[in-house]
């Protein structure tokens, strides 16, 4: 561990101005997720997604709620040619009339659920002013006027509104969440890709200063003839090789780390060191616990409820479409008309009030439409069924993805316990071979061996974090539960900060 910080300060050194100009920046496996969250596009874009999904429901409460209108028509001009009969002269003549009107109205409207129908009450004031033969002012009033209407058989939207929009709402939070932890996956793709490529890299440079001391070591037994000339320029080439492989290692070292720092929406310039994360304690989840809490957070089934229900809307709309239907509007206030012929013709319009009634029946009866009713009423019952065989067919795949998941993760702490041990022994075995070497007691293709198989074991033990840490986010993002700490992430999230 010594030699690699060794390494690392070396590198650094080797930079020169290039590195200095630059921002570096260490990051561990909890802090990129952490800025992954925080400043990534993906996560502006989850949370924008989020934000759309609360503020339509914030709208569906606001429409349950009673609307306050101001309706105006400040000014109407009319001037056309209107036929009317002089009795005197007992012909029909033509006249130009000219009319301006003005109309201003207030309206308190409220839905009524449970039944579908709507509650208003309004006022209404109407100006009217003609130019003609005859000039005449008039205002028409309506001071108070209440009144209720609605569909007596007909479709009930309100109803279906208040099933399908809270679970809307729910499954975009919990969608919320889910996408948090497919940025945290992404996260642990990019860091674990970029900490593959800096141990390429340092392992590149600890061969290429190993070549270069058996190279050296090698001239000197060469010159005492303890190795073979052949051997002496196989030691050579491998110093070639390992120079090669260096530099193609920094090539794929630069990659990763812009594709990191793009990622997490960092300058350009940043060098970024990655600290690998320890190795991770034991943490037992159950099948049966995973697909359960599976089906009470995942969006997946939010979403399929959700179509379901939209389904259902549909067949029982275009059902209650198809045969005839029957609405009312009833309603009672008070109106007035005044004209020039009073002198305070406004205010006349609020005296003597008459009262006014109103009461509407309308039925409305399909005769013939040839079938264009019922054809739709067929269609959306079949399009209920493929729902429903769609919906099944997404659980099923979930229960599939969790388990298989599951199952994986339960593996992969395994493989990290026996990878963790290979590395171990794979480091004490590489040590060992080459004190042997410099001492003459080891050949070159035991050496080579060794090493290969040193670097071998601790590209596997980086392996097999980055698969236990992607299956660990992925069940978390799967179940939005965090084993590890036993709460779930739903409750623990704060929405309207959109963050943990």
């Amino acid at each position: 561990m010594m030699f690699r910080r060794i390494s690392i300060l070396l590198l650094l050194v080797l930079c020169g101005a290039g590195v200095q100009a630059q921002q570096v920046l260490r990051l561990d496996l909890k802090r990129t997720i952490a800025l992954a969250n925080d400043s990534s596009l993906s996560a502006f874009r989850y949370q924008n997604m989020y934000l759309s999904g609360y503020w339509e429901y914030r709208s569906y409460k606001a429409a349950r709620l009673p609307s306050l209108s101001l309706n105006l028509t400040p000014a109407q001009y009319y001037r056309y040619i209107t036929q009317r009969y002089d009795s005197q002269a007992d012909v029909d003549v033509y006249r130009e009339q000219q009319m301006f009107s003005a109309t201003a109205g207030l309206s308190l409207v409220q839905n009524f659920d449970l039944l579908g129908g709507t509650f208003y009450v309004d006022t209404q004031l109407d100006y009217l002013r003609n130019f003609g033969d005859v000039n005449s002012t008039q205002f028409s009033t309506v001071p108070f006027r209440i009144g209720y209407q609605q569909d007596l058989l007909g479709f009930n939207a309100f109803r279906w509104d208040r099933k399908i929009e809270p679970l809307k709402f729910e499954k975009v939070k919990k969608q919320f969440i889910y996408n948090s932890e497919s940025v945290s996956e992404e996260a642990v793709n990019y860091f674990f890709s970029l900490a593959m490529a800096q141990t390429d890299y340092r392992l590149a440079e600890e061969n290429l200063t190993t070549a270069d001391t058996l190279y050296a070591i090698g001239e000197q037994r060469q010159k005492i003839a303890a190795i073979s000339q052949a051997d002496l320029l196989t030691l050579k080439l491998d110093k070639v090789n390992a120079r090669n492989t260096l530099k193609n290692a920094e090539i794929t070292r630069k990659r990763a780390m812009s594709a990191l720092a793009t990622f997490l929406n960092l300058d350009k310039n940043t060098y970024i060191e990655i600290d690998l994360p320890s190795r991770p304690r034991y943490v037992d989840i159950p099948t049966d616990r995973a697909l359960l809490l599976a089906k009470e957070n995942n969006p997946t089934y939010l979403e399929q409820r959700q179509n379901v229900l939209e389904a259902e809307r549909e067949v029982d709309r275009t059902k209650k479409e198809s045969r005839f239907n029957a609405s009312v509007n009833a309603s009672v206030g008070f109106n007035q008309v005044a004209d020039n012929q009073v002198a305070d013709n406004l205010g006349a319009a609020y005296r003597n009030l008459l009262q006014q009634d109103l009461v509407l029946l309308t039925v409305s009866i399909p005769l013939v439409d040839w079938g264009v009713r019922k054809g739709k009423y067929n269609m959306a019952r079949n399009n209920l069924n493929v729902v429903k065989i769609a919906a099944r067919q997404e659980e099923i795949s979930l229960e599939e993805d969790v388990m298989m998941t599951v199952s994986d993760f339960n593996v992969q702490q395994d493989l990290i316990a026996s990878a963790s041990e290979a590395l171990d022994l794979a480091e004490l075995a590489y040590d060992q071979t080459r004190r042997r070497f410099i001492i003459g007691k080891a050949d070159i293709s035991s050496l080579t061996l060794s090493l290969n198989r040193q670097q071998e074991a601790q590209k596997n033990y980086i392996q097999a974090l980055q698969n236990y840490w992607l299956n660990y986010y992925k069940i978390r993002k799967l179940t939005l539960h965090d084993f590890e700490s036993g709460m779930s992430l739903s409750d623990r999230f704060d929405f309207d900060n959109n963050r943990y």
